[in-house]
């Protein structure tokens, strides 16, 4: 009787057990719009821009990362919390994650991650950052020099600092070894890199939240908008990224074909660089409010993002806790005129280089159509992503720069990388801005917190310091093959993710 009941307890417990993960199959592969770079596939030099983050979803993670529904999950660590006073958290550590190379993920770790971070966000980490401690393997404690309400903010979705690397593998290859094969803790390994051509991953089987359902991973470069569009009208791209104008309204017309637009937390706006020279045009204010109202932007959305773009007129997406709404600039080239001549400049002035990201190259040709027809002259220099966003933060550009960031984080986070002192990509600063920001990071009402991230704001407008073009509306074209392209899965999240849940029709 026992060994009956035994086998009867067996056979149910066969029989209700969840059955196990199919294996990853096939091949889902993307028409990228920019060319790869390394300095993407290490966390530790992640900049204050989005694209970073299209490879990092995939071979790395992070204690905490936007996810669908959350914009702060817990992933690496099972959990966290704040002390009382606000000066020390605590994470806990999900046990038995590995990195690719099997080597398991520990406190020691994501100490190494944080000490070798020097991206956008380091300096004002590490800055406020007393002391990190490793009170075992699944426990990390950071204590603050003072309270900062947004230490979770800049360090798990703003920035790369927690994103976790494995110490004993970088320190066994270096940092260049380590870019040239990069090991992480994400739903996918990295297998090669043809810089110009492909990046190739495969699924990671032994990832902690799921095994993916596509098995293997293709990034192909593919930088121009027409050659992307024809790949995946000849079923060689799955996913195709940044489509406009002319060619995504072929793409909508083209059966089998899907287009998706989604408005994404990045403005682009254009940088007067020159501003802070008082010897030069831009430190005017009616100049930079002429070249504001220069810009037809109604106009530019239709024609490049077929009006699906959000006219916010900041550089602050406008989803982000603490964002204020500017009033908008109205195109009136009359009165632009008007203000060029009564800041001395009636014939017009050569405004010299405007630097710009080659991805976005249609766009600031509009812009520079417009500036010229009120009599702003300017050359337009394109540059490949990865120089440009290096170039701009060795504050080595003049004049005009094409800017924008769909990074995560918050009204402060995206002050700081642009208009604090110190930011890596500021220029110059504004004693009372500056102020206004320092007392906004110490302040623990959030309330009051409100208010003083709002008046920098309403000065940024007020003072006409940037000219925000809109709020992108980054549009994919998605071929017949793809059950699920993972577009808008997270929330503002410019690309596909997480990459865990992407899936292929059955054949």
């Amino acid at each position: 009787m026992r060994i009956a009941m035994a086998a009867l307890v067996l056979s149910l417990s066969v029989a209700f057990a969840a059955p196990a993960a199919a294996a990853p199959e096939g091949q889902m592969t993307w028409g990228v719009h920019i060319s790869l770079a390394p300095t993407w596939f290490d966390p530790a030099e992640t900049q204050g821009i989005i694209t970073p983050f299209m490879v990092m979803y995939a071979i790395h993670d992070g204690l905490g990362k936007a996810m669908p529904g959350n914009p702060n999950a817990p992933s690496l660590a099972e959990s966290w919390k704040a002390s009382p006073d606000g000066k020390t958290y605590d994470f806990v550590l999900r046990k038995g994650v590995k990195f690719h190379n099997g080597d398991p993920l520990t406190s020691e770790d994501v100490k190494f991650s944080f000490e070798r971070y020097r991206g956008t966000a380091a300096k004002t980490l590490k800055d406020r950052v007393a002391a990190i401690e490793t009170p075992d393997a699944h426990h990390v404690r950071f204590r603050l020099k003072n309270a900062w309400p947004d230490f979770l903010t800049f360090y798990t979705t703003a920035s790369g600092a927690g994103w976790i690397v494995p110490k004993k593998y970088v320190e066994k290859v270096g940092d260049d070894g380590y870019k040239k094969a990069p090991v992480g803790a994400g739903p996918y390994k990295f297998v090669s890199f043809n810089p110009g051509v492909e990046l190739v991953m495969e699924a990671f089987e032994g990832y902690w939240r799921k095994t993916p359902s596509v098995k293997r991973l293709v990034f192909k470069v593919i930088t121009d908008e027409s050659t992307r569009l024809a790949a995946l009208k000849r079923g060689e791209i799955d996913v195709v990224y940044s489509i406009r104008g002319e060619l995504a309204e072929e793409l909508q017309r083209t059966p089998g074909l899907a287009l998706k637009p989604a408005v994404i937390q990045a403005p682009q706006w254009v940088s007067m660089l020159d501003q802070w020279d008082p010897k030069s045009p831009w430190h005017d204010r009616r100049v930079r409010l002429a070249a504001n109202l220069a810009i037809d932007r109604p106009a530019i959305n239709q024609a490049i993002t077929l009006g699906h773009s959000k006219l916010t007129f900041s550089i602050i997406p406008s989803t982000f806790d603490y964002y204020w709404q500017p009033t908008e600039y109205k195109f009136d080239p009359a009165q632009a005129k008007k203000l060029l001549a009564e800041a001395g400049y009636a014939n017009g002035f050569d405004a010299g280089e405007y630097f710009l990201d080659i991805s976005y190259a249609n766009v600031q040709e509009a812009i520079a159509n417009y500036l010229q027809q009120v009599g702003i002259r300017t050359k337009l220099r394109s540059v490949e992503r990865a120089t440009h966003w290096k170039t701009y933060a060795e504050k080595k550009y003049k004049n005009l720069a094409y800017t924008a960031s769909g990074a995560f984080g918050n009204a402060a986070t995206r002050l700081e990388a642009y208009v604090s002192k110190g930011g890596m990509y500021s220029y110059g600063v504004i004693p009372e801005i500056e102020d206004l920001f320092q007392r906004q990071a110490k302040e623990l009402d959030a309330k009051k917190r409100e208010t003083l991230l709002h008046q920098i704001q309403k000065a940024l407008h007020e003072r006409a310091m940037h000219a925000p073009v809109y709020e992108l509306a980054f549009i994919w074209g998605v071929g017949p093959r793809v059950e699920e392209p993972g577009a808008e899965l997270i929330k503002g999240f410019a690309y596909s993710g997480p990459y865990e849940d992407l899936k292929l029709k059955a054949r």
